[in-house]
């Protein structure tokens, strides 16, 4: 038997190193401390900015009056968000604490305005976050879009623009879920071209026309990242029969619908430099669902509200 090479005690070494600096249940051996989880600033900021928005939700359902039927369901969407983003976050607390309570009554429009404050400072940490949460953040976001629309605020819907050119390709991990929304893409546009033609020559058609240009660009943004984008079918097989404007508008509705499960996943999937983008789509394709009359959801793109975060390395 030969005697072990200087390759192989080096390589013992390392994993005697590696061991002795971290034990297998995740702490360091020096200090006994656990690892920091990296999300939980992110977790923290989340929380702090939805617990703001249900003191202000709790405060306007006080007033006399108060629009219940309206706000409660809203309200209780906005708790489901908020035991969502605290998962994992031992010493969060149960109740908004008194620094959250507004300090004046607020309105409809203020509470819309609010929403849209909130879904901002999610969008924000888009970048900080790992994966999973980064796809929670996103859906959360999306659904405060949604909310300040419910609550009267004019529909957020800004023209899709391309992402920024990135300084390397993107990571080949990433490119299956670029090929996937981008195949959602086409076969978005092909479905609103069916939409389109059933739907009288009214204001359904003239916002057909407006959603089938935005998912164009939105496939035009796609294929910029990709240096061989997947092409277009020649057709595609719908989900069920397209025979009259009732049928379109329900197309219309699950195209959106996919589309946001396609995209809350690659928000997970894509690096940070594009999440907002994705995010963005998101947000666009949760709005457009709510106009076909789809039903809503607390987590748009996102089957199970509360996913497991990933235990840290």
């Amino acid at each position: 038997m030969q005697p072990p090479s200087r390759r192989t005690f080096l390589a013992l070494g390392l994993i005697t190193l590696t061991t002795a600096c971290t034990g297998t249940d995740g702490t360091d051996v020096a200090t006994k401390a656990p690892t920091p989880d990296p999300d939980t600033p992110v977790r923290l900021r989340a929380v702090t900015a939805t617990d703001t928005l249900l003191a202000a939700y709790d405060a306007l359902l006080a007033t006399p009056g108060a629009q219940t039927a309206l706000l409660q369901p809203l309200r209780a969407e906005t708790a489901q968000h908020r035991a969502a983003l605290a998962q994992g976050l031992p010493a969060a607390s149960e109740t908004p604490t008194p620094s959250t309570t507004p300090t004046a009554t607020p309105t409809p429009a203020t509470l819309a305005a609010l929403e849209r404050q909130t879904a901002q400072s999610h969008l924000a940490d888009l970048d900080a976050a790992r994966p999973p949460l980064a796809r929670l953040l996103a859906s959360v976001a999306a659904a405060n879009a949604l909310h300040a629309t419910t609550l009267g605020a004019p529909s957020d819907q800004p023209a899709p623009t391309a992402p920024p050119t990135p300084a390397t390709p993107t990571p080949g991990p990433a490119l299956p879920a670029l090929q996937k929304a981008l195949s959602a893409e086409h076969a978005a546009v092909y479905g609103y071209g069916v939409v389109g033609a059933h739907l009288p020559d009214d204001q359904q058609r003239a916002d057909a026309r407006t959603y089938y240009a935005a998912h164009q660009a939105q496939r035009d943004t796609w294929q910029r990242l990709l240096t061989t984008p997947t092409p277009a079918a020649g057709g595609y097989q719908l989900p069920f029969p397209v025979t009259d404007a009732p049928t379109a508008t329900k197309l219309a509705a699950h195209l959106e619908i996919r589309l946001s499960t396609v995209y809350a996943d690659l928000v997970a999937d894509l690096p940070a430099p594009h999440r907002r983008t994705v995010a963005t789509a998101l947000r666009d394709c949760t709005l457009r669902a709510h106009h076909w009359g789809a039903p809503t959801a607390p987590f748009p793109g996102i089957p199970d509200p509360l996913p497991t975060p990933t235990e840290p390395h």
